[in-house]
C-alpha cells in the first residue's frame, strides 16, 4: 500500500514539474511574439507617419494622374527609419545622428578670395550693364559637368532675352575653366559671369543666417541629402531677396522674353478644376526685398529637414504659397504649368525622340505651335532626361535649333 502511495506521489511530482515547464515555455514564446509584433507595429507607425506627412503637402485633392512627384518623392525617400533588428544603442544612433557636417562640405562655409568680394562684384556687374532682366542660376557640380545641354540653355536665354544679365552662382564655374566655357557668349557681347557666393554676406540679416550658423556649429542636423543641394535651394532665395530678378535652373530651354513678368512662381501641376496642386522652385521671379521670398527663407530655416527630398525646395514653395493665398496678403502670381512646365517628368522622354511617321511629325508640329504661344520656357527635368540623346527633328532638337545663338551642330546626351 505504501509502495502504491509512494508511486502515485512520484507520478504527481513529475506531472507537476512537466506542467510548470510547459507554462514557462508558453510565457516565453508569447512574450517573443508580442515583442516582434510590437516592433513591426512601431515600424508601421513610423512609415505611416511619413506617408501621412507627405500627403498633407498637397494643397488640393488631386487625381492620381495629375499628381506630380518628380525627383522630390517618387523614390520613397522619407524620414530615416531604423531597421527592426537593432539594439537600443543603434536605434538611438540612427534616430539622433551626429550633427557634424561632412569633411568635404567644410569648404562651403569658408569664402574664397573671390567670394569675399561677392557683393561688390554682383552690384558692379549689374550697375555697369544696362540689364533689362537680372537672372541668377546656381551650379553646385564640378565645372567639368557643365556640358552642352546646359550651354544650350544659356544660348536660349540670350536669344530670347538678349539684354538680360546672368550671374551663375558657383564656386566651380568661377574659375579659368568656367570662364573658358562661357567665353563664346561673352565674346559675342552677352553679359554672363560666374561668381563664388559668400554665404555669410548673402545670408546676412535674413532667416538663413541663423540656419547657417546652426549647421556649421553642429546644432542642426544637415541630413543625408548632400548639403550643397539644400544650399542651392536657399541661395536662390537669398539672391532674389537681396538683388531681385529671375532665378532659373540650368535645365531650361527659354522660348520668349520674360522681362514683363514680375513676382511670379510657376505651377508644376493642376487638378481637374484648374487649381494648382504643386508649385516648383526651378523658376522664381521676384522684386528685391519681396516679403514672400523672406517667408520662403523663414520656412526653410524653421522646418528644414535634410533627409527628405523636395521638402526644402518645391514642397516649401507650395506650403508657403498655400498659406499666404488664403490671406490675399501679398502681390504675386501663380503661372499655369504651360508657362514653364509644359511637360512633366514622366513624359519628357517623348520630347527627345524624332517622329517615326507622319502622325508623329504632325504631333511634333502641333506641340511646337502650342509651346510658341503659351510657354516661356521648357523645363527638361535633367535628373530624368540627362540620359536621353537629343534626336534631330525631336521637339527639344527643334527648340534648340530655333533658339540657339552659336548653334552647335552636335547632339548631346548631356552631363
Amino acid at each position: 500500500m505504501f509502495d502504491s502511495l509512494r508511486l502515485s506521489s512520484v507520478k504527481l511530482n513529475i506531472f507537476s514539474t512537466l506542467t510548470f515547464a510547459l507554462i514557462v515555455l508558453v510565457i516565453i514564446f508569447a512574450d517573443s511574439i508580442i515583442s516582434n509584433v510590437s516592433l513591426h507595429f512601431d515600424d508601421f507607425e513610423n512609415v505611416s507617419s511619413s506617408h501621412h506627412h507627405h500627403h498633407q503637402l498637397q494643397t488640393h485633392q488631386t487625381a492620381p494622374q495629375l499628381k506630380i512627384t518628380s525627383q522630390d518623392d517618387d523614390h520613397g525617400r522619407g524620414y530615416l527609419v531604423p531597421p527592426l533588428e537593432v539594439t537600443a544603442t543603434e536605434k538611438e544612433r540612427v534616430l539622433q545622428p551626429d550633427h557634424k557636417i561632412k569633411p568635404e562640405e567644410l569648404g562651403l562655409f569658408e569664402p574664397s578670395d573671390l567670394a569675399r568680394r561677392f557683393d561688390s562684384r554682383v552690384r558692379e556687374f549689374f550697375s555697369r550693364n544696362q540689364c533689362e532682366v537680372q537672372v541668377f542660376m546656381t551650379w553646385i557640380s564640378p565645372v567639368d559637368s557643365f556640358g552642352e545641354r546646359e550651354f544650350f540653355g544659356l544660348e536660349s536665354l540670350f536669344q530670347t532675352n538678349p539684354t538680360s544679365c546672368l550671374i551663375i552662382l558657383s564656386r566651380t564655374m568661377d574659375s579659368t575653366q568656367g570662364k573658358t566655357i562661357l567665353q563664346p557668349l561673352i565674346s559675342r557681347g552677352f553679359r554672363v559671369r560666374s561668381m563664388s557666393p559668400d554665404l555669410w554676406v548673402l545670408f546676412n540679416n535674413t532667416p538663413a543666417e541663423g540656419w547657417l550658423n546652426d549647421i556649421k556649429n553642429g546644432n542642426k542636423d544637415p541630413g543625408e541629402i548632400p548639403l550643397a543641394q539644400n544650399l542651392s535651394n536657399l541661395i536662390r532665395l537669398a539672391a532674389l531677396y537681396k538683388y531681385g530678378g529671375v532665378y532659373l535652373d540650368t535645365d531650361f530651354i527659354i522660348l520668349k522674353d520674360f522681362s514683363g513678368l514680375r513676382n511670379a512662381v510657376g505651377a508644376q501641376s493642376i487638378d481637374a478644376n484648374g487649381n494648382w496642386t504643386r508649385l516648383n522652385n526651378a523658376v522664381l521671379i521676384f522684386d528685391k526685398n519681396h516679403p514672400l521670398v523672406y517667408m520662403f527663407m523663414e520656412e526653410f530655416a524653421l522646418t528644414f529637414d535634410g533627409n527628405r527630398w523636395g521638402h526644402n525646395g518645391p514642397y516649401l514653395i507650395s506650403r508657403v504659397v498655400n498659406r499666404v493665398a488664403k490671406t490675399g496678403q501679398f502681390n504675386f502670381t501663380v503661372l499655369p504649368p504651360m508657362a514653364f512646365y509644359p511637360v512633366d517628368w514622366t513624359r519628357v522622354a517623348g520630347f527627345f525622340v524624332r517622329p517615326g511617321d507622319q502622325a508623329g511629325a504632325r504631333w511634333v508640329e502641333a506641340k511646337i505651335r502650342q509651346l510658341s504661344g503659351a510657354t516661356y520656357g521648357v523645363h527638361l527635368w535633367n535628373k530624368q532626361s540627362s540620359r536621353f540623346k537629343i534626336e534631330e527633328g525631336s521637339i527639344i532638337g527643334r527648340l534648340i535649333y530655333d533658339q540657339c545663338v552659336i548653334c552647335s551642330t552636335r547632339n548631346s546626351s548631356s552631363s
